[in-house]
């Protein structure tokens, strides 16, 4: 059976091994530039996995070349706004945010220790902000975001900004995952506990049969 990885389009090598000694093809999703208006949205990386692992992509044992890009259409917007309307749902990406650094990384920049690994965040005064318990229940919805970027925000707004554009960054990778999943036939493969409970619960929720693994991640 393949396996996507995911949230991410790039994985530790040790990651990368581990996945192609369990399964024959190891689909990667390109970067999701996320355009959430026509002025605003994410910026893009045009670097892939087949980049830095030439050999497996030209071997098929790597598969690249997923497009996640771009605005969100009707049916995304409405999955988005179901997973932030959950409550456990909005439990598990506040408190993965909290205490699992690999989550964080897709959120906050992290600089890099003397052996290539993150190590601390560049602001660890936005990831507190962040992490403040009271951002948790704080409604969120695609169109909330939207109007909220059509104007020059405060600084206390902006953060709020910055938090419900995580949130909905983050629905928009696992749904996407999901939905490419489905369509591969393969298995929602991570090495982010957060994400991977995120996809599990929105399964669960919406009564989505899918195979899913989580890669335990040790010293890296």
């Amino acid at each position: 059976m393949d396996a996507l990885y995911y949230p991410f389009h790039l994985c530790h090598e040790k990651t990368l091994h581990q996945l192609l000694e369990n399964y024959s093809h190891v689909h990667f999703l390109d970067f999701m530039a996320l355009q959430l208006t026509p002025f605003m949205g994410a910026t893009g990386f045009p670097d892939l996995m087949g980049d830095y692992y030439p050999d497996l992509l030209e071997s098929g044992r790597i598969i690249q070349g997923h497009n996640v890009s771009g605005p969100l259409n009707g049916a995304m917007v409405a999955a988005v706004n179901q997973d932030l309307a959950d409550p456990l749902w909005r439990s598990i990406f506040h408190e993965a945010l909290k205490d699992d650094r690999r989550f964080q990384r897709g959120l906050v920049a992290f600089s890099q220790d003397s052996q290539g690994r993150s190590s601390v965040p560049t602001d660890s005064a936005l990831l507190v902000a962040f992490q403040q318990p009271e951002r948790e229940f704080v409604p969120y919805t695609v169109e909330t975001l939207q109007a909220m970027s059509r104007r020059r925000l405060p600084e206390q707004e902006s953060l709020a900004f910055e938090y419900g554009f995580g949130l909905i960054k983050t629905a928009a990778a696992v749904i996407y995952s999901i939905r490419r999943c489905q369509q591969l036939g393969s298995v929602a493969v991570t090495d982010s506990p957060g994400h991977h409970q995120l996809l599990t619960r929105a399964c669960q929720r919406d009564s989505v049969e899918l195979s899913k693994f989580c890669v335990k991640r040790e010293g890296y």
